[in-house]
């Protein structure tokens, strides 16, 4: 030890290893710790949003669940609705849980996380009630079923909407245990920062007590810019972080050392700014790295930089969420009042938006299915003051008519000069783009939004207006089913009184029906009575117009001993003596005019009869044409009695 002597040199060289080592050692820390932030925010920026977004995703998607089963039990006729139904069913639900079970794979299996299991299992349980209501309501004929009809009903009150509500406050409570997260994710971030900042000072604070050292190992040649060094070091620990006057010093090692020294107070000075100002999230400040190795400046800039992508995408999100419960708000508010819900619209949407004009066109329901479909305008807004117009678009005419062909958003950033023109009290002048977004709902649209901007939009502020307009489409389509309803309740209702009043009139004539019923029936009692009487010895023929025999009574059986069946078909002459005689009936009979005579007629036994013909001629109804109907009495009966 007596040989080895501590030269200035040596301490010079053996303090600066030692600065330098600190140094290394608190880079080190810093990089780690930076890395560790970036870490945080990967997991916030990979994890955490997403899944949010989809438990948001999933929520929604209860809530649609809900209200289109609702729809399809109470709106039979609803078939846009039954179809969002069934892609919920079919393929919806499907992709939200693979997103959800995606993004928690990445979590910690523990507090409300655990809860998603359950989750999906309640919302599938949901959804086989669903089916079954869905199985029983598939055709018309299942809502005239009471049976049916009362049982989806009953399942809509007793399943789906007490099990929807547990679902959503299930969801909620993922919900708010992922914000937990975040919140407790940004506040060690912000205490990562702390600790660099707090470890920067600390090894400022051991910088110092080297350099005071140092300056106590040096000789009195270098007394006075190792003083001067050490009162910079000082203050340097005491959070000041001066600028080293390098004139002080001469081109030699000690020089070297200031300039280091100094080199290191600035980069500590402008560290310590940049993080102050990156923790009051001004993420715009400038900072360069001292070079391109500069690991810890590096590792501040691409902080920053995801820091700054991730509030950027906060403050988007939050204000398309905004946005939209606003807009939520004002279709619920109005939507018994179509004219009052378009101004509030247009009007809404222009400020929001930041918008200078804008118009909304709504098809006609009187001309859909026409040749000459058109929309009208329905409300529009210009410079805060509202302007009443009318203006019909067809379908193709000019762009807001091509968007309502095609469906699809329309977005001009270079407008013709007589596209618009935007008016002030201070002028006029063409805006600077032209957003054209038709209202669509499940493929069908129902009119067409028209905004005129001095300012072009970005896409998620075009997303945030097709979102709305799809929101406005389907309360449009609501209003209109409920309009038909209501139409179809008022002719219901008209029928009703109708069909009441030819219910009465119908009961009126069905008693005087049944009365002249009654009258008929006792007169043909009493007309058959008397044909009794008369028939009672008297064969009675009906016979066609060429005096065939169509039919007898059972008398013919014991004046001619024939029975009825043998006679049905043959001519009445086969049964008469003298054919010719059949022309005294066929001359002397007809329907105003009766013939009575006398006539040789033929017994089946072959003997002959004489009998009293009286002939007459009656419509026949089957044919249309006249019949013979002649009663026959045995006249020898009658002589045999005399004798």
């Amino acid at each position: 030890m007596k040989g080895l002597r501590f030269t200035i040199r040596r301490k010079i060289m053996w303090g600066f290893l030692a600065i330098i080592i600190i140094f290394t050692v608190n880079a080190t820390y810093s990089v780690l710790t930076i890395y560790k932030g970036n870490q945080i925010i990967k997991q916030s920026q990979e994890v955490i949003n997403p899944i949010t977004a989809a438990v948001n995703d999933f929520i929604f998607l209860v809530t649609r669940s809900k209200m289109l089963i609702t729809n399809w039990v109470y709106l039979q006729t609803n078939e846009e609705d039954k179809d969002a139904l069934r892609a919920i069913h079919d393929h919806e639900y499907l992709e939200v849980k693979n997103r959800i079970q995606e993004y928690a794979q990445k979590l910690p299996r523990e507090g409300e996380i655990l809860l998603l299991d359950s989750a999906f299992i309640k919302f599938e349980e949901l959804l086989d009630i669903e089916k079954n209501i869905m199985t029983d309501l598939n055709v018309f004929e299942d809502y005239e079923d009471p049976i049916k009809k009362f049982m989806a009903e009953e399942a809509i009150e007793s399943e789906v909407l007490p099990r929807s509500a547990e679902l959503i406050t299930m969801l909620e409570s993922v919900n708010n245990y992922l914000s937990r997260q975040k919140a407790e994710t940004d506040t060690g971030l912000m205490q990562n920062f702390k600790q660099l900042i707090s470890t920067t000072a600390i090894m400022a604070v051991v910088l110092l007590i080297i350099g005071i050292i140092l300056a106590f190992s040096i000789s009195r040649i270098i007394t006075r810019p190792i003083n001067y060094l050490r009162s910079i070091i000082d203050r340097l620990g005491k959070g000041d972080l001066v600028k080293i006057d390098k004139s002080k010093f001469k081109n030699d090692e000690i020089g070297d050392m200031a300039n280091s020294l100094s080199a290191m107070a600035e980069g500590f000075g402008e560290i310590t700014d940049f993080a102050e100002n990156i923790g009051k999230g001004q993420y715009d400040s400038e900072f360069k790295p001292l070079s391109e190795n500069d690991m810890l400046g590096n590792a501040l800039l691409e902080m920053r930089a995801n820091l700054k992508k991730v509030a950027e995408e906060d403050k988007k999100r939050n204000w398309s969420t905004s946005g939209l419960a606003k807009f939520g708000e004002i279709l619920r508010k109005y939507n018994d009042n179509f004219e009052k819900l378009a101004d509030e619209i247009i009007s809404n949407l222009i400020k929001y938006m930041g918008a200078n004009q804008g118009a909304l066109f709504i098809i006609d329901s009187n001309s859909v299915g026409t040749e000459d479909e058109y929309m009208e305008l329905a409300a529009c807004y210009a410079w805060d003051k509202k302007k009443y117009l009318e203006k019909k678009i067809f379908k193709g005419e000019g762009l807001t008519g091509q968007a309502w062909i095609e469906g699809d958003v329309i977005y001009l950033t270079e407008v013709p000069n007589d596209y618009i023109v935007i008016t002030s009290g201070l002028g006029e002048a063409n805006p600077k783009s032209i957003l054209i977004v038709p209202l669509k709902v499940n493929d069908e649209v129902h009119g067409v939004i028209e905004m005129a901007s001095f300012k072009e939009y970005e896409d998620y502020e075009i997303e945030f207006v097709e979102r709305i307009a799809e929101s406005i489409a389907s309360t449009i389509s609501s209003v209109k089913v409920n309009e038909r309803t209501q139409k179809l309740l008022e002719e219901s209702t008209l029928m009703t009184e109708q069909m009441r009043a030819q219910e009465e009139e119908m009961r009126q004539n069905m008693e005087e029906l049944q009365a002249t019923q009654e009258k008929i029936r006792r007169d043909q009692l009493d007309r058959e009575s008397r044909e009794r009487i008369v028939l009672s010895d008297t064969v009675m023929f009906e016979l066609s117009k060429s005096f065939v025999i169509r039919s007898t009574n059972d008398k013919i059986k014991d004046i001619f001993g024939f029975a009825p069946a043998e006679l049905e078909g043959k001519m009445f002459k086969d049964i008469m003596v003298n054919s010719a005689e059949l022309s005294k009936i066929q001359n002397n009979a007809t329907t105003e005019t009766y013939w009575n005579g006398v006539l040789k007629m033929k017994h089946r036994d072959g003997r002959e009869m004489k009998v009293l013909i009286s002939a007459g001629q009656v419509p026949d109804s089957i044919n249309n044409d006249l019949m013979y109907v002649i009663y026959v009495r045995d006249f020898t009966k009658y002589i045999k009695d005399e004798k």
